[in-house]
């Protein structure tokens, strides 16, 4: 239950009953513990506790069709875990690997790396750095396998591209030149770095996470170890749509990838069918007016 009906109008009093309406003035939000924002106020629809549509986790993009229960009701069962086989991790993830590919893995990273030491000295703009994958073999198997099991508990198939489905937004209408106000565009070197990230993973080369399962928030994203200001971690990817056909769509993920002047070109990335560890990562509905990246990143 939500106190709102559409996302662009004030809410109205909405009753349980035809015979009685309540009064949800004094609802508050379980999790920040303000009333603010009723709009985006989701009632619990078995234990009628409140929560802004921005506070859950992951965020709801839209009010859920049907009945919608909070954390604590839903009691979310733990999902089955994927096999920890290195060769069943591999064809999940499509990892290509032979001795000449990680060779020239391992100096393209040694260079990346003595070039951002460069610039700490510098301080100038600040560079995006890539990430730093496990040293350990095992590690990295245990942190895919995590991806696996999420991706798959939620019918996601993996992918570290933009999509463009029939019936959806074709590539051709994905142009820079349409964004509201001009898009920001990465820097050669950010983009080299966001290149070298997927690259990474595109050889096994894992980023330092772990996606973990609570039965009250869903799936998140610990960090394995220390990782550092302002690096890649991965794409934000999935379906490519129009933000039209989405208005009323009960995704948790969706990203803004352009933000047009005509809001029937803006487009928006969805995660829920296809996507990668980004989607666990966020969990964010952006759509801001803000200037954006032309690739959508997550950083930390």
């Amino acid at each position: 239950m939500a106190l709102r009906s559409k996302r662009s109008q004030a809410p109205k009093p909405i009753s349980r009953s035809k015979a009685a309406a309540a009064d949800y003035s004094d609802v508050y939000c379980e999790k920040c513990g303000s009333g603010e924002s009723p709009g985006e106020l989701l009632l619990c629809d078995k234990c009628d506790k409140g929560f802004h549509l921005f506070c859950l986790r992951p965020i709801l993009v839209a009010v859920p069709k049907g009945s919608w229960f909070c954390p604590s009701c839903s009691k979310q069962k733990m999902p089955n875990s994927f096999p920890l086989v290195q060769t069943k991790i591999i064809d999940f993830f499509r990892i290509q690997r032979s001795t000449e590919s990680i060779q020239k893995l391992s100096q393209d990273i040694q260079k990346k790396r003595k070039r951002s030491s460069s610039l700490v000295v510098s301080k100038k703009r600040r560079k995006l750095l890539p990430f730093s994958p496990s040293e350990d073999p095992e590690k990295r198997l245990e942190q895919m396998r995590s991806l696996a099991t999420a991706l798959t508990a939620s019918g996601t198939e993996f992918s570290n591209e933009l999509t463009y489905r029939p019936g959806m937004a074709p590539r051709s209408v994905n142009q820079p030149a349409l964004e509201k106000g001009g898009m920001q565009v990465l820097s050669k070197e950010d983009a080299e770095t966001l290149n070298l990230c997927k690259r990474m993973m595109n050889r096994g080369e894992w980023p330092p996470l772990m996606v973990v399962f609570d039965p009250k928030e869903g799936f998140t994203v610990e960090a394995d170890r220390f990782i550092k200001d302002l690096t890649i971690i991965t794409e934000y990817v999935g379906d490519v749509d129009y933000l039209k056909n989405r208005e009323n769509d009960d995704g948790d993920s969706m990203m803004t990838l352009l933000h047009a002047d005509n809001p029937s070109q803006s487009l928006v990335i969805c995660p829920d069918m296809r996507g990668n560890i980004a989607r666990f990562i966020n969990g964010i509905n952006n759509h801001t007016q803000e200037k954006e990246a032309e690739s959508k990143m997550c950083e930390v």
